[in-house]
């Protein structure tokens, strides 16, 4: 059976219901808090998504596992960022316990897609099983003590 797409695994259709009650609760929040834990929680539960995304259109595996492991840190920033908002009062407990299972079942999955990448290591025989990356660019460091005065 091929893959259908990133948008049929479960834990991608789990982050988006992360992402709209992210976007809800930075929408209530105070003014003040636009550019600080508004602005944080949107962009970490964009970050959950896209590197999820960025990560199954990668071929080889370790590209792949660098990608969902940011998008694993991502989903505890937002898990995070719940916490805060529910400190400061702007979000109750109700709120963070379900943000905490929806978070603990969505890592749960995405270990076990970490886990199946790391399994099949795509694109090991092809290029190896180091980090596919250009050469590094070198510069000629500018010799202090040569006169640039004629």
């Amino acid at each position: 059976m091929a893959e259908r797409g990133f948008e049929h695994l479960e834990f991608y259709k789990a982050s988006l219901q992360l992402l709209r009650a992210a976007y809800r609760l930075a929408a209530g929040l105070p003014d003040f808090e636009r550019y600080n834990l508004a602005d944080q929680m949107r962009r970490a539960a964009t970050s959950i998504l896209l590197n999820i995304a960025e990560g199954y259109g990668r071929y080889h595996y370790l590209e792949r596992l660098r990608f969902l492991y940011i998008a694993r840190g991502s989903l505890n920033e937002l898990h995070s960022a719940f916490i805060v908002a529910e400190q400061l009062t702007y979000c109750d407990a109700e709120q963070l316990e379900w943000v905490r299972t929806h978070r603990e079942t969505i890592e749960r999955q995405l270990n076990g897609y970490i886990r199946s990448v790391r399994n099949q290591q795509t694109g090991k025989a092809e290029y190896g099983d180091t980090y596919l990356a250009e050469s590094p660019l070198t510069y000629d460091a500018f010799d202090l003590d040569h006169e640039t005065n004629p």
